[in-house]
């Protein structure tokens, strides 16, 4: 496993992250699913001792993930020690079978302290404004309440996981005020559009975590146009048979690829993401031990002239399909 710098920060961070939304299980917010169907805990909690076996030191979770029972798994394996780094999310809750962003001062300090007990430790390594819109960080209490963390232990640092179509206001509005350590974006072979993002927040020294690395499972290429998803999985309503089929044959002709450099489709989709310097871990879901084996295998370096065919993909053929990915 490689380690890179987390931006200006201290933290020293894998390469390849464990993304702990899916061991949260299924949640349900009314008829909508907020996570990834059924799991084991067993087996989850096997995933995150094999991925810290393999070099994994960086746990990405949220309170909203199976409305805590992400953190409280991490917390189970990892309570209290200092060798794993360990990032959550506030700013998400329900109301009325609704979801609603909270981003009060109230709320986030009520939430970090909830969060501390979950995870059995004493401070979060990175606390993250879990999709903040540019009008609660214009409105200012939100970043009141992460600096007021920060100064009393409670966090080592902060950022924000940013929207997943267009970050860039919320990025911009914190770089100009030089607020923050760090950003959580989108970024995968069909979800490019936070490139240039991420080469403005290497100059200015903010640590970059890549979401969503597979999209959903597609750039696997387990599924097929016969794959079938359950209510209780939120690709239910992102992935319908029909936009399903279309990303199938789009992805095509990215597959090429794998051959060429002897890997796999994992492999390939994981290693674009590496290929820029900018970012600082990617944090591909685990569920399984063998998710995590596959997730830290084969990465390799991709050519120039491979990296522009596949950002010319992107502009021709995925852009105009990432908006119906809600």
């Amino acid at each position: 496993m490689n380690y890179r710098k987390f931006g200006n920060t201290e933290l020293l961070v894998s390469e390849i992250g464990f993304g702990a939304w899916g061991i949260g299980g299924p949640a349900m917010v009314g008829n909508t699913a907020i996570g990834w169907g059924n799991v084991n805990d067993e087996t989850s909690i096997q995933a995150l001792k094999k991925s810290f076996d393999l070099g994994i030191n960086f746990y990405d979770t949220a309170d909203f993930y199976g409305f805590g029972h992400s953190e409280e798994l991490i917390g189970r394996v990892f309570a209290n020690r200092d060798d794993v780094i360990i990032a959550s999310k506030v700013g998400h809750r329900v109301e009325n079978n609704n979801i609603v962003l909270d981003y009060t001062k109230k709320h986030i300090l009520k939430s970090c302290e909830e969060s501390l007990k979950r995870l059995q430790r004493n401070h979060i390594d990175y606390y993250q404004l879990h999709s903040a819109k540019l009008e609660h960080l214009q409105n200012g209490e939100c970043i009141e309440a992460m600096e007021q963390l920060k100064r009393t232990g409670k966090i080592r640092y902060w950022g924000i996981s940013l929207n997943t179509f267009n970050p860039y206001p919320e990025a911009e509005f914190l770089i100009n005020k030089n607020l923050s350590d760090g950003f959580q974006l989108v970024l995968n072979i069909i979800n490019q559009r936070a490139i240039k993002l991420i080469g403005d927040a290497e100059k200015k020294g903010y640590g970059v975590i890549a979401r969503i690395p597979l999209q959903f499972g597609l750039l696997t290429g387990k599924f097929n146009k016969n794959t079938k998803f359950e209510k209780n999985d939120h690709r239910y309503f992102r992935l319908p048979p029909e936009f399903l089929a279309q990303l199938i044959d789009t992805l095509e002709s990215v597959w090429t690829l794998t051959d060429k450099y002897g890997i796999s489709k994992t492999s390939l989709a994981l290693s674009f993401i590496l290929n820029h310097s900018g970012v600082s871990t990617v944090i591909p879901g685990i569920k399984t031990p063998e998710q995590a084996e596959m997730n830290t295998q084969q990465l390799v370096k991709i050519s120039e002239d491979d990296m522009k065919v596949l950002y010319q993909l992107f502009e021709k053929k995925f852009n105009s399909l990432v908006d119906r990915m809600v």
